[in-house]
């Protein structure tokens, strides 16, 4: 593939509709920010565990469930500023990102174990988390996708036979 760039001359950087990606991770942060207060919903109103933090008053429990779906929000704009970066500046972007957003979601499921709460509590919380990672990983990417503008590289014009003498 050498031939099809002129020599010295860089392969082209894709460029990428920012807003479009930006508006995809704000989006992202909402359904990552309400994945986590139903999560914690669930966990604390059906199954009766805690999630991460004590369950406080009643099942909506105290300000935990507000950290809790801020972290989310906040992973899903920082994966959007992962893809932005990766893709200005790396090849193959988006196998990095996930690789990122998957090693990521490994240690968001084992952190959780670290803990003493009950064993029933860290699962859960490491399926959550899991979910989380799931969705957040899968939604930036498809915007990623659907953000980046493909670099047109149009061939430099082949010499007419017999115009060069």
């Amino acid at each position: 593939m050498s031939g099809m760039y002129p020599p010295g001359d860089p392969r082209p950087s894709p460029t990428i509709n920012a807003g479009k990606l930006w508006a995809g991770g704000a989006a992202t942060a909402a359904v990552a920010a309400l994945i986590a207060i139903a999560g914690l919903l669930l966990g604390r109103g059906l199954f009766g565990v805690d999630v991460l933090a004590p369950k406080g008053e009643g099942t909506w429990g105290d300000a935990s469930t507000g950290w809790y779906a801020l972290g989310a929000a906040l992973a899903a704009l920082a994966a959007t500023g992962l893809i932005h970066v990766l893709i200005l500046t790396t090849p193959r972007p988006m196998r990095f990102f996930g690789w990122v957003v998957a090693l990521a979601t490994v240690v968001a499921m084992l952190a959780p174990f670290v803990t003493d709460e009950s064993l029933g509590s860290r699962m859960y919380t490491a399926g959550l988390n899991f979910v989380l990672g799931m969705a957040i990983g899968s939604l930036v990417a498809g915007t990623a996708k659907t953000a980046v503008i493909p670099v047109v590289v149009r061939p430099a014009p082949r010499p007419r036979p017999g115009q060069y003498g």
